[in-house]
Protein backbone atom coordinates (compact mmCIF):
# COMPACT_ATOMS: atom_id res chain seq x y z
CA UNK A 1 0.00 0.00 0.00
CA UNK A 2 2.93 2.34 0.61
CA UNK A 3 4.16 1.73 -2.92
CA UNK A 4 0.65 2.18 -4.31
CA UNK A 5 0.56 5.57 -2.59
CA UNK A 6 3.84 6.43 -4.32
CA UNK A 7 1.94 6.61 -7.64
CA UNK A 8 0.15 9.75 -6.54
CA UNK A 9 3.09 11.17 -4.62
CA UNK A 10 5.55 10.83 -7.50
CA UNK A 11 3.06 12.28 -9.96
CA UNK A 12 2.57 15.25 -7.65
CA UNK A 13 6.28 15.71 -7.06
CA UNK A 14 7.21 15.77 -10.75
CA UNK A 15 4.16 17.71 -11.92
CA UNK A 16 4.57 20.42 -9.29
CA UNK A 17 8.30 20.91 -9.86
CA UNK A 18 8.37 20.52 -13.66
CA UNK A 19 4.88 21.57 -14.84
CA UNK A 20 3.90 24.15 -12.20
CA UNK A 21 1.29 24.62 -9.52
CA UNK A 22 -1.66 25.02 -11.93
CA UNK A 23 -1.03 21.57 -13.43
CA UNK A 24 -0.46 20.26 -9.90
CA UNK A 25 -3.84 21.61 -8.77
CA UNK A 26 -5.50 20.15 -11.89
CA UNK A 27 -4.32 16.63 -11.07
CA UNK A 28 -5.62 17.01 -7.50
CA UNK A 29 -9.03 18.00 -8.84
CA UNK A 30 -9.16 15.01 -11.22
CA UNK A 31 -7.75 12.23 -9.04
CA UNK A 32 -10.83 11.73 -6.77
CA UNK A 33 -12.78 10.51 -9.80
CA UNK A 34 -10.27 7.68 -10.28
CA UNK A 35 -10.67 6.78 -6.61
CA UNK A 36 -14.43 6.47 -7.09
CA UNK A 37 -14.02 4.19 -10.12
CA UNK A 38 -11.19 2.07 -8.73
CA UNK A 39 -12.83 1.35 -5.39
CA UNK A 40 -15.15 -1.24 -6.95
CA UNK A 41 -12.14 -3.50 -7.33
CA UNK A 42 -11.29 -2.95 -3.66
CA UNK A 43 -14.90 -3.64 -2.66
CA UNK A 44 -15.06 -6.95 -4.54
CA UNK A 45 -11.58 -7.95 -3.38
CA UNK A 46 -12.09 -7.09 0.28
CA UNK A 47 -15.58 -8.55 0.49
CA UNK A 48 -14.62 -11.60 -1.57
CA UNK A 49 -11.49 -12.20 0.52
CA UNK A 50 -13.67 -12.39 3.66
CA UNK A 51 -15.72 -15.18 2.06
CA UNK A 52 -12.72 -17.00 0.57
CA UNK A 53 -10.70 -16.75 3.79
CA UNK A 54 -13.60 -18.14 5.82
CA UNK A 55 -13.98 -21.05 3.36
CA UNK A 56 -10.26 -21.82 3.64
CA UNK A 57 -10.59 -21.79 7.43
CA UNK A 58 -13.50 -24.24 7.08
CA UNK A 59 -11.28 -26.54 4.96
CA UNK A 60 -13.15 -26.05 1.65
CA UNK A 61 -10.28 -25.08 -0.72
CA UNK A 62 -11.98 -26.07 -4.01
CA UNK A 63 -15.04 -24.00 -3.26
CA UNK A 64 -12.77 -21.09 -2.31
CA UNK A 65 -11.01 -21.33 -5.71
CA UNK A 66 -14.33 -21.37 -7.57
CA UNK A 67 -15.51 -18.24 -5.80
CA UNK A 68 -12.12 -16.58 -6.34
CA UNK A 69 -12.38 -17.24 -10.09
CA UNK A 70 -15.91 -15.84 -10.21
CA UNK A 71 -14.97 -12.67 -8.32
CA UNK A 72 -11.98 -12.14 -10.62
CA UNK A 73 -14.11 -12.24 -13.77
CA UNK A 74 -16.66 -9.93 -12.16
CA UNK A 75 -13.89 -7.45 -11.33
CA UNK A 76 -12.67 -7.45 -14.95
CA UNK A 77 -16.18 -6.80 -16.25
CA UNK A 78 -16.78 -4.07 -13.70
CA UNK A 79 -13.48 -2.43 -14.68
CA UNK A 80 -14.52 -2.13 -18.32
CA UNK A 81 -17.86 -0.62 -17.30
CA UNK A 82 -16.20 1.86 -14.92
CA UNK A 83 -13.80 3.02 -17.66
CA UNK A 84 -16.73 3.91 -19.92
CA UNK A 85 -18.52 5.65 -17.05
CA UNK A 86 -15.35 7.61 -16.31
CA UNK A 87 -15.01 8.85 -19.88
CA UNK A 88 -18.61 10.06 -19.86
CA UNK A 89 -18.43 11.66 -16.40
CA UNK A 90 -15.06 13.43 -16.67
CA UNK A 91 -16.12 16.71 -18.32
CA UNK A 92 -19.35 17.14 -16.31
CA UNK A 93 -17.49 16.58 -13.01
CA UNK A 94 -14.85 19.15 -13.91
CA UNK A 95 -17.58 21.65 -14.82
CA UNK A 96 -19.53 20.93 -11.64
CA UNK A 97 -16.53 21.76 -9.44
CA UNK A 98 -16.20 25.17 -11.05
CA UNK A 99 -12.47 24.91 -11.76
CA UNK A 100 -10.61 27.90 -13.09
CA UNK A 101 -10.37 28.12 -16.88
CA UNK A 102 -6.58 27.61 -16.87
CA UNK A 103 -7.05 24.25 -15.12
CA UNK A 104 -9.66 22.73 -17.46
CA UNK A 105 -7.31 21.48 -20.17
CA UNK A 106 -4.77 19.75 -17.85
CA UNK A 107 -7.69 18.17 -15.96
CA UNK A 108 -9.10 16.75 -19.20
CA UNK A 109 -5.71 15.52 -20.44
CA UNK A 110 -4.83 13.72 -17.22
CA UNK A 111 -8.31 12.28 -16.79
CA UNK A 112 -8.78 11.09 -20.38
CA UNK A 113 -5.47 9.23 -20.53
CA UNK A 114 -6.01 7.72 -17.09
CA UNK A 115 -9.40 6.24 -17.97
CA UNK A 116 -7.80 3.72 -20.35
CA UNK A 117 -6.17 1.89 -17.44
CA UNK A 118 -9.05 1.96 -14.94
CA UNK A 119 -9.72 -1.82 -15.34
CA UNK A 120 -6.09 -2.57 -14.41
CA UNK A 121 -6.22 -0.08 -11.53
CA UNK A 122 -9.22 -2.03 -10.20
CA UNK A 123 -7.49 -5.39 -10.63
CA UNK A 124 -4.45 -4.08 -8.80
CA UNK A 125 -6.55 -3.25 -5.73
CA UNK A 126 -8.53 -6.48 -6.09
CA UNK A 127 -5.49 -8.75 -6.06
CA UNK A 128 -3.57 -7.06 -3.24
CA UNK A 129 -5.67 -8.41 -0.38
CA UNK A 130 -6.17 -11.74 -2.18
CA UNK A 131 -2.41 -12.28 -2.33
CA UNK A 132 -2.54 -12.30 1.48
CA UNK A 133 -5.52 -14.68 1.45
CA UNK A 134 -3.57 -16.97 -0.91
CA UNK A 135 -0.60 -16.92 1.52
CA UNK A 136 1.56 -15.01 -0.96
CA UNK A 137 1.88 -11.53 0.60
CA UNK A 138 5.55 -11.21 -0.38
CA UNK A 139 4.78 -11.83 -4.04
CA UNK A 140 2.05 -9.19 -3.91
CA UNK A 141 4.50 -6.82 -2.28
CA UNK A 142 7.19 -7.27 -4.95
CA UNK A 143 4.70 -6.85 -7.79
CA UNK A 144 3.55 -3.59 -6.23
CA UNK A 145 7.15 -2.45 -5.69
CA UNK A 146 7.90 -3.15 -9.36
CA UNK A 147 4.85 -1.20 -10.45
CA UNK A 148 5.82 1.70 -8.17
CA UNK A 149 9.38 1.82 -9.50
CA UNK A 150 8.01 1.72 -13.05
CA UNK A 151 5.92 4.76 -12.24
CA UNK A 152 8.91 6.62 -10.79
CA UNK A 153 11.10 5.93 -13.83
CA UNK A 154 8.25 6.83 -16.19
CA UNK A 155 7.63 10.15 -14.42
CA UNK A 156 11.32 10.99 -14.53
CA UNK A 157 11.59 10.32 -18.27
CA UNK A 158 8.23 11.70 -19.43
CA UNK A 159 7.81 14.66 -17.09
CA UNK A 160 11.29 15.72 -15.98
CA UNK A 161 13.32 14.87 -19.10
CA UNK A 162 10.86 15.07 -22.01
CA UNK A 163 8.59 17.71 -20.37
CA UNK A 164 5.26 16.12 -21.34
CA UNK A 165 3.60 17.53 -18.20
CA UNK A 166 0.32 16.03 -16.99
CA UNK A 167 0.11 13.81 -20.09
CA UNK A 168 3.47 12.24 -19.26
CA UNK A 169 2.45 11.72 -15.63
CA UNK A 170 -0.80 10.06 -16.70
CA UNK A 171 1.01 7.71 -19.12
CA UNK A 172 3.61 6.77 -16.48
CA UNK A 173 0.90 5.97 -13.95
CA UNK A 174 -1.06 4.00 -16.57
CA UNK A 175 1.94 1.82 -17.43
CA UNK A 176 2.52 1.03 -13.76
CA UNK A 177 -1.16 0.12 -13.33
CA UNK A 178 -0.97 -2.20 -16.34
CA UNK A 179 1.93 -3.98 -14.68
CA UNK A 180 0.21 -4.09 -11.29
CA UNK A 181 -3.00 -5.55 -12.74
CA UNK A 182 -1.84 -7.92 -15.46
CA UNK A 183 1.03 -9.71 -13.67
CA UNK A 184 -1.18 -10.99 -10.79
CA UNK A 185 -3.82 -12.04 -13.32
CA UNK A 186 -1.27 -14.11 -15.25
CA UNK A 187 0.09 -15.59 -12.02
CA UNK A 188 -3.30 -16.82 -10.83
CA UNK A 189 -4.29 -18.07 -14.30
CA UNK A 190 -1.27 -20.40 -14.39
CA UNK A 191 -0.51 -23.35 -12.08
CA UNK A 192 1.05 -21.98 -8.90
CA UNK A 193 1.88 -23.03 -5.34
CA UNK A 194 -0.54 -20.64 -3.62
CA UNK A 195 -3.91 -21.51 -2.10
CA UNK A 196 -5.79 -19.91 -5.02
CA UNK A 197 -5.92 -20.24 -8.79
CA UNK A 198 -8.28 -18.95 -11.48
CA UNK A 199 -10.17 -21.82 -13.06
CA UNK A 200 -13.79 -22.78 -13.55
CA UNK A 201 -15.85 -20.15 -11.72
CA UNK A 202 -18.77 -20.77 -9.41
CA UNK A 203 -21.28 -18.21 -10.73
CA UNK A 204 -23.14 -17.56 -7.49
CA UNK A 205 -24.98 -14.24 -7.47
CA UNK A 206 -25.87 -14.68 -3.81
CA UNK A 207 -22.16 -14.99 -2.96
CA UNK A 208 -21.41 -11.94 -5.10
CA UNK A 209 -24.08 -9.98 -3.26
CA UNK A 210 -22.57 -11.09 0.06
CA UNK A 211 -19.07 -10.13 -1.11
CA UNK A 212 -20.32 -6.71 -2.16
CA UNK A 213 -22.17 -6.43 1.15
CA UNK A 214 -19.02 -7.35 3.05
CA UNK A 215 -16.97 -4.85 1.07
CA UNK A 216 -19.55 -2.08 0.94
CA UNK A 217 -17.84 -0.21 3.78
CA UNK A 218 -14.73 0.17 1.59
CA UNK A 219 -16.99 1.38 -1.24
CA UNK A 220 -18.79 3.84 1.04
CA UNK A 221 -15.53 5.07 2.56
CA UNK A 222 -13.66 5.62 -0.70
CA UNK A 223 -16.57 7.02 -2.70
CA UNK A 224 -17.44 9.32 0.17
CA UNK A 225 -13.80 10.35 0.59
CA UNK A 226 -13.67 11.13 -3.11
CA UNK A 227 -16.83 13.23 -2.83
CA UNK A 228 -15.33 14.88 0.22
CA UNK A 229 -12.15 15.64 -1.76
CA UNK A 230 -14.30 17.29 -4.40
CA UNK A 231 -16.05 19.32 -1.69
CA UNK A 232 -12.66 20.31 -0.27
CA UNK A 233 -11.63 21.48 -3.73
CA UNK A 234 -14.90 23.37 -4.14
CA UNK A 235 -14.43 25.17 -0.81
CA UNK A 236 -10.75 25.87 -1.48
CA UNK A 237 -11.40 27.25 -4.96
CA UNK A 238 -13.98 29.55 -3.38
CA UNK A 239 -11.78 30.66 -0.48
CA UNK A 240 -8.24 30.64 -1.93
CA UNK A 241 -8.36 29.75 -5.64
CA UNK A 242 -5.91 27.34 -7.24
CA UNK A 243 -3.33 28.06 -4.50
CA UNK A 244 -5.72 26.60 -1.92
CA UNK A 245 -6.21 23.45 -4.00
CA UNK A 246 -2.45 23.14 -4.49
CA UNK A 247 -1.81 23.58 -0.74
CA UNK A 248 -4.35 20.89 0.13
CA UNK A 249 -2.85 18.64 -2.54
CA UNK A 250 0.56 19.02 -0.90
CA UNK A 251 -0.95 18.10 2.46
CA UNK A 252 -2.51 14.95 0.99
CA UNK A 253 0.72 13.93 -0.73
CA UNK A 254 2.71 14.45 2.46
CA UNK A 255 0.32 12.17 4.40
CA UNK A 256 -0.38 9.50 1.71
CA UNK A 257 2.31 7.18 3.01
CA UNK A 258 1.07 7.50 6.59
CA UNK A 259 -2.46 6.55 5.56
CA UNK A 260 -1.02 3.74 3.44
CA UNK A 261 0.55 2.24 6.57
CA UNK A 262 -2.89 1.99 8.17
CA UNK A 263 -4.50 0.69 4.98
CA UNK A 264 -1.72 -1.82 4.31
CA UNK A 265 -1.83 -3.24 7.83
CA UNK A 266 -5.61 -3.43 7.58
CA UNK A 267 -5.45 -5.37 4.30
CA UNK A 268 -2.83 -7.69 5.75
CA UNK A 269 -4.70 -8.52 8.95
CA UNK A 270 -8.20 -8.93 7.48
CA UNK A 271 -7.61 -12.40 5.96
CA UNK A 272 -6.19 -13.52 9.32
CA UNK A 273 -9.40 -12.50 11.07
CA UNK A 274 -11.49 -14.22 8.36
CA UNK A 275 -9.49 -17.45 8.55
CA UNK A 276 -9.49 -17.66 12.35
CA UNK A 277 -13.18 -16.75 12.46
CA UNK A 278 -13.90 -19.67 10.11
CA UNK A 279 -11.65 -21.95 12.19
CA UNK A 280 -13.29 -20.70 15.44
CA UNK A 281 -9.86 -19.86 16.88
CA UNK A 282 -10.87 -17.18 19.38
CA UNK A 283 -7.51 -17.17 21.17
CA UNK A 284 -5.71 -15.99 18.04
CA UNK A 285 -8.47 -13.47 17.28
CA UNK A 286 -7.98 -11.91 20.72
CA UNK A 287 -4.24 -11.79 20.11
CA UNK A 288 -4.70 -10.09 16.73
CA UNK A 289 -7.19 -7.60 18.12
CA UNK A 290 -5.07 -6.57 21.10
CA UNK A 291 -1.90 -6.09 19.06
CA UNK A 292 -3.76 -4.25 16.31
CA UNK A 293 -5.23 -1.70 18.71
CA UNK A 294 -1.77 -0.99 20.16
CA UNK A 295 -0.19 -0.67 16.71
CA UNK A 296 -2.93 1.59 15.32
CA UNK A 297 -2.94 4.05 18.20
CA UNK A 298 0.82 3.99 18.80
CA UNK A 299 1.52 4.38 15.09
CA UNK A 300 -0.91 7.27 14.83
CA UNK A 301 0.78 9.21 17.61
CA UNK A 302 4.20 8.66 16.01
CA UNK A 303 2.87 9.90 12.66
CA UNK A 304 1.41 12.99 14.32
CA UNK A 305 4.78 13.82 15.87
CA UNK A 306 6.64 13.31 12.58
CA UNK A 307 4.32 15.65 10.65
CA UNK A 308 4.44 18.34 13.34
CA UNK A 309 8.26 18.31 13.38
CA UNK A 310 8.99 17.91 9.68
CA UNK A 311 6.05 19.79 8.14
CA UNK A 312 8.11 22.51 6.44
CA UNK A 313 10.78 20.31 4.79
CA UNK A 314 8.09 17.86 3.60
CA UNK A 315 5.99 20.63 2.09
CA UNK A 316 9.03 22.28 0.51
CA UNK A 317 9.78 19.12 -1.49
CA UNK A 318 6.64 19.80 -3.52
CA UNK A 319 6.29 23.60 -3.66
CA UNK A 320 9.55 25.00 -2.36
CA UNK A 321 9.58 27.42 -5.31
CA UNK A 322 6.63 29.40 -3.82
CA UNK A 323 7.17 30.74 -0.29
CA UNK A 324 3.57 31.86 0.28
CA UNK A 325 2.25 28.46 -0.81
CA UNK A 326 4.72 26.73 1.54
CA UNK A 327 3.51 28.84 4.48
CA UNK A 328 -0.14 28.09 3.69
CA UNK A 329 0.47 24.35 3.38
CA UNK A 330 2.61 24.13 6.55
CA UNK A 331 -0.04 25.90 8.60
CA UNK A 332 -2.76 23.67 7.12
CA UNK A 333 -0.96 20.35 7.56
CA UNK A 334 -0.23 20.99 11.24
CA UNK A 335 -3.98 21.24 11.81
CA UNK A 336 -4.90 18.47 9.39
CA UNK A 337 -2.50 15.91 10.90
CA UNK A 338 -4.52 15.79 14.14
CA UNK A 339 -6.49 13.20 12.17
CA UNK A 340 -3.85 10.61 13.10
CA UNK A 341 -4.97 10.51 16.74
CA UNK A 342 -8.06 8.43 15.89
CA UNK A 343 -8.12 7.50 12.19
CA UNK A 344 -6.03 4.33 12.58
CA UNK A 345 -8.52 2.87 15.04
CA UNK A 346 -11.44 3.79 12.79
CA UNK A 347 -9.84 2.23 9.70
CA UNK A 348 -8.90 -0.96 11.54
CA UNK A 349 -12.32 -1.48 13.12
CA UNK A 350 -14.15 -0.99 9.83
CA UNK A 351 -11.90 -3.56 8.15
CA UNK A 352 -12.17 -6.03 11.02
CA UNK A 353 -15.96 -6.20 10.80
CA UNK A 354 -15.69 -6.65 7.03
CA UNK A 355 -13.33 -9.58 7.64
CA UNK A 356 -15.85 -11.05 10.10
CA UNK A 357 -18.47 -11.03 7.32
CA UNK A 358 -20.46 -8.25 9.00
CA UNK A 359 -20.65 -5.76 6.17
CA UNK A 360 -23.60 -3.95 7.76
CA UNK A 361 -21.65 -2.79 10.81
CA UNK A 362 -18.69 -1.83 8.61
CA UNK A 363 -20.99 0.17 6.35
CA UNK A 364 -22.62 1.94 9.30
CA UNK A 365 -19.25 2.95 10.75
CA UNK A 366 -18.00 4.08 7.32
CA UNK A 367 -21.19 6.05 6.67
CA UNK A 368 -21.02 7.85 10.01
CA UNK A 369 -17.30 8.46 9.59
CA UNK A 370 -17.25 9.91 6.11
CA UNK A 371 -20.76 10.66 4.88
CA UNK A 372 -22.10 12.26 8.04
CA UNK A 373 -19.10 13.55 9.98
CA UNK A 374 -16.64 14.61 7.28
CA UNK A 375 -19.09 15.95 4.70
CA UNK A 376 -20.82 17.86 7.49
CA UNK A 377 -17.52 19.21 8.79
CA UNK A 378 -16.18 20.35 5.41
CA UNK A 379 -19.43 22.15 4.59
CA UNK A 380 -20.07 23.76 8.00
CA UNK A 381 -16.68 24.58 9.57
CA UNK A 382 -15.42 26.87 6.74
CA UNK A 383 -18.51 29.06 7.24
CA UNK A 384 -17.25 29.96 10.72
CA UNK A 385 -13.48 29.49 10.48
CA UNK A 386 -12.62 30.06 6.81
CA UNK A 387 -9.54 28.15 5.62
CA UNK A 388 -8.85 26.84 9.14
CA UNK A 389 -12.26 25.19 8.98
CA UNK A 390 -11.19 23.34 5.84
CA UNK A 391 -7.89 22.22 7.36
CA UNK A 392 -9.56 20.94 10.56
CA UNK A 393 -12.58 19.20 8.98
CA UNK A 394 -10.99 15.75 8.67
CA UNK A 395 -9.69 15.67 12.25
CA UNK A 396 -13.05 16.75 13.65
CA UNK A 397 -14.80 14.06 11.59
CA UNK A 398 -12.45 11.29 12.76
CA UNK A 399 -12.88 12.35 16.40
CA UNK A 400 -16.67 12.13 16.04
CA UNK A 401 -16.44 8.74 14.33
CA UNK A 402 -14.70 7.09 17.29
CA UNK A 403 -18.03 7.01 19.16
CA UNK A 404 -19.79 4.39 16.94
CA UNK A 405 -16.49 2.50 16.68
CA UNK A 406 -16.32 2.07 20.46
CA UNK A 407 -20.02 1.22 20.75
CA UNK A 408 -19.97 -1.53 18.09
CA UNK A 409 -16.64 -2.94 19.26
CA UNK A 410 -17.85 -3.32 22.84
CA UNK A 411 -21.32 -4.58 21.90
CA UNK A 412 -20.13 -7.33 19.51
CA UNK A 413 -17.02 -8.52 21.33
CA UNK A 414 -18.65 -11.65 22.76
CA UNK A 415 -20.36 -12.65 19.53
CA UNK A 416 -17.07 -12.79 17.60
CA UNK A 417 -14.69 -13.48 20.47
CA UNK A 418 -12.00 -10.89 19.63
CA UNK A 419 -12.02 -9.45 23.16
Amino acid sequence: MIFLSIYGIVDGLFISNFAGKVAFAAVNVTFPLFMVLGVFGLMIGTGGAAIIGKLLGEKEPEKAKEYFSFFTFVCIGAGLIMAVVGFLALRPVIGLLGVEEQMVRPCMVYGTIGMFTVPFYMLQHFFQILFVTAEKPRLGFWITVSAGLTNIVGDFLLVAVLHYGVAGAAVATGISELLGGIVPLIYFLRPNDSLLRIGRPRADLRALAKACGNGVSELVSTVSESVVSMLYNFQLLRLAGSDGVAAFGVMEYCTYIFFAVFAGYNMGVQPLFSYNYGAENRTEMKNLFRKSIILMEGGGLVMLAVIMIFARPLVSIFVGYDGDLVDMAVHGIRIYCLIFITCGLNIFTTGMFTALNNGLVSAVIATVRVVICEIGAVMILPVFFGLNGVWSAAAVAEAGSIIPVILFTVKLRKRYGYA
